[in-house]
């Protein structure tokens, strides 16, 4: 019996509301050897982001195919980086 497979889609991110906050973003540096991404946009568009886990912080990574970019967020509290990535979904923060 063949089972169908899901689409494994991300969301997409909402475009940036009126008054959205700014995000800083920085060069990625080498702070662990392993780095967990637990969510991430969908590959559809050239600008995604990930939220990412690593030695018990977390941050948010944006990956720019089309300028070849990768910045990250500074790293901090795993909840602060999980609602900052929910605010970049929302279109609350860039």
């Amino acid at each position: 019996m063949a089972r169908e497979i899901p689409d494994f889609h991300g969301p997409h991110v909402a475009p940036p509301q009126p008054g959205h906050l700014v995000v800083a973003w920085y060069q990625p540096g080498r702070r662990a050897l392993r780095i967990r991404v637990v969510s991430w946009t969908c590959e559809c568009r050239p600008t995604t982001y990930e939220l990412c886990g690593a030695a018990g912080q977390g941050f948010v990574r944006r990956t720019d195919r089309d300028k070849r970019t990768v910045h990250e967020t500074s790293w901090t509290l795993t909840a602060a980086a999980g609602h900052t990535f929910e605010q970049i979904l929302r279109g609350e923060a860039q």
